[in-house]
């Protein structure tokens, strides 16, 4: 009798190995579904969530279908790091999110104590200089982005001094700090140095402040809802000097909310659902056709955040999370070895990425791309 249950305990046991190996992968999406990260994180949830829909179809990763949960931060910190120990606790393979940089920020620890690759949308500049080995950029970080806005200001614009409209959280005081350096080292002079708050809706006190600062251009590194915002508003006020900002400026659903007060917005993007790459086209209309939306950076980021965890595993060969992070520092994947990458990409041995990039303005209530800027490492 007693060696019958012994057996029959094995048997679970064994039962639920070979389970483990053979059933769905899981992946944990950790984003801000409500709150002010609402907008940016249901594009980046999208794109993943088509992904997995097209490696499933195919037969899923090392013939595991990839099953996807989701867990809303709410866009507020103490949320945020509950909801990535409720992740943690469900033992997923790769963590997926957040978006905002705060909200990574309060959370990415957490994943770091777990060994579990989290592949995320956040752009300040330091999150990916505290020796995290389990931290990856899905874009660029701050310190890659602001010295080729540096260097269009000064050769492009030509501009002598600017003024600069930042958000007052983690990703806008990054971004402030490393535009300020960049402006320093070029010899252009700040004129009004102008911090607003996340969630903002009245932007006409900004405006002003920034008109009489007589810059020969302003920067605006906000939120896209907010750049919607003061987009609408500068149109209001007058503004004549030229609006340079980042992805955040120049993105779809910042077009879509400020309508023509967006045209002759410009700046530098590091993705772009109108970049001129035939396979990012038919991202876009795919992603257009399913979610009844034209996707912006943050639903390209998704899409590929995926799609490199699922190459990454299958050249390992084998569903190990401690592996996959080490080996995708280094890795480059191109479009011919993984076409649901779009883009030639390469991680470094920090988790920052490097790819081609674009200047573009928006025109006629589209995004134009109007150059291209080679990888940093070409």
């Amino acid at each position: 009798m007693k060696k019958t249950l012994i057996a029959a305990a094995l048997a679970t046991v064994f039962a639920g190995s070979a389970l483990a190996q053979s059933g769905p992968v899981k992946f944990a999406f950790i984003g801000e579904l409500s709150g002010a990260g609402a907008v940016s994180s249901t594009n980046f949830r999208d794109g993943a969530l088509m992904a997995i829909d097209e490696i499933n179809a195919k037969g899923g990763i090392l013939g595991r279908k990839i099953e996807l949960k989701q867990y809303d931060t709410q866009t507020n910190p103490g949320t945020a790091r509950s909801q990535m120990q409720k992740a943690i606790d469900e033992e997923p393979y790769v963590i997926l999110g957040p978006i905002f940089s705060g909200i990574v920020k309060v959370s990415m620890m957490l994943a770091q104590q777990a060994e579990i690759p989290q592949i995320m949308g956040g752009e300040a500049s330091d999150l990916t200089q505290q020796g995290n080995a389990y931290l990856f950029r899905t874009s660029f970080g701050q310190q890659v982005s602001m010295p080729k806005i540096a260097n269009y200001m000064r050769d492009s614009v030509k501009a002598k001094n600017v003024a600069i409209v930042w958000v007052n959280n983690d990703f806008g005081k990054g971004g402030r700090d490393n535009f300020t350096k960049e402006m320093n080292a070029r010899g252009i002079k700040i004129v009004a140095d102008l911090s607003t708050e996340s969630g903002q809706t009245d932007f006409a006190a900004d405006v002003v402040k920034a008109k009489a600062a007589n810059a020969e251009a302003i920067f605006v590194y906000l939120n896209e809802e907010e750049s919607a915002r003061f987009l609408r508003e500068a149109r209001k006020q007058g503004i004549a000097v030229p609006l340079i900002g980042e992805t955040t400026l120049l993105g779809q659903k910042v077009i879509d909310l400020a309508g023509d007060a967006a045209n002759g917005a410009r700046g530098h993007v590091g993705l772009s659902a109108d970049i001129p790459v035939p396979a990012v086209a038919e991202f876009k209309n795919k992603f257009n056709a399913r979610f009844k939306y034209v996707p912006d950076h943050n639903g390209i980021k998704g899409y590929t955040g995926v799609y490199a965890a699922a190459y990454a595993t299958t050249k390992l060969g084998k569903f190990d999370s401690k592996a996959l992070a080490k080996s995708l520092h280094g890795m480059t994947i191109s479009p011919k070895d993984e076409p649901g990458i779009l883009l030639e990409t390469t991680w470094d041995d920090k988790g920052d990425i490097d790819r081609i990039s674009y200047i573009a303005e928006v025109v006629d209530g589209k995004q134009k791309i109007t150059s291209e800027l080679p990888k940093l490492g070409k």
